[in-house]
């Protein structure tokens, strides 16, 4: 890829991915503009969901040369931890599921990203977090627990949870699936 794309957030090239004879993702290619929202519309078993987990290297595609923020990786050679650790901290990711932690709190989902992965300073995290909740109608809920909430007020502590680690990009699976006009 070039670098005249600089201004593209995510840049994917002949992408595939493969579930033993089924390939699901056939030599995908496409940009992403910064500031710009994107949207993959398919059916069910298309998949949508795949691409985003190879998009974030979360189930890393066989093939293929991805560029989110300024983090480039071939994944038709082996991927280094380091630099899969860099890429992923490119982006942020709101799964369809929100996938919080049942045992910890609303404050303690959002900040355990910049605490463990990134080693921020739990004040400066807290902070932030606190910050987040507000921006997304919860500051009332932070010492609640996932099971407390409305599948929206999940859906919002996932995006604070995302928005939390500071993302070039934020990828969104089934962002409708507990759609909250709310936001």
């Amino acid at each position: 890829m070039t670098n005249d794309q600089t201004e593209d957030r995510i840049v994917a090239h002949d992408v595939r991915k493969a579930f033993g004879e089924l390939e699901v993702l056939k030599g995908v290619s496409f940009s992403v503009p910064r500031g710009s929202a994107t949207t993959v519309i398919g059916p069910s078993g298309s998949g949508k969901t795949t691409l985003l987990r190879a998009l974030n290297a979360l189930d890393g595609p066989d093939s293929g040369v991805i560029r989110v923020g300024e983090t480039e990786i071939d994944f038709s050679t082996p991927v280094a931890k380091d630099e899969l650790r860099r890429y992923r901290a490119q982006s942020g990711f709101v799964f369809q599921s929100h996938n919080l932690f049942p045992h910890k709190t609303v404050l303690q989902n959002i900040t355990e990203g910049p605490l463990v992965a990134q080693r921020r300073p739990r004040d400066e995290v807290e902070a932030e977090a606190v910050e987040l909740l507000g921006q997304v109608g919860l500051a009332d809920k932070r010492d609640q627990y996932p099971f407390q909430l409305s599948g929206g007020q999940q859906q919002r502590v996932g995006i604070a949870r995302a928005l939390a680690l500071r993302p070039k990009v934020v990828l969104f699976d089934e962002p409708t699936s507990a759609l909250d006009p709310e936001l």
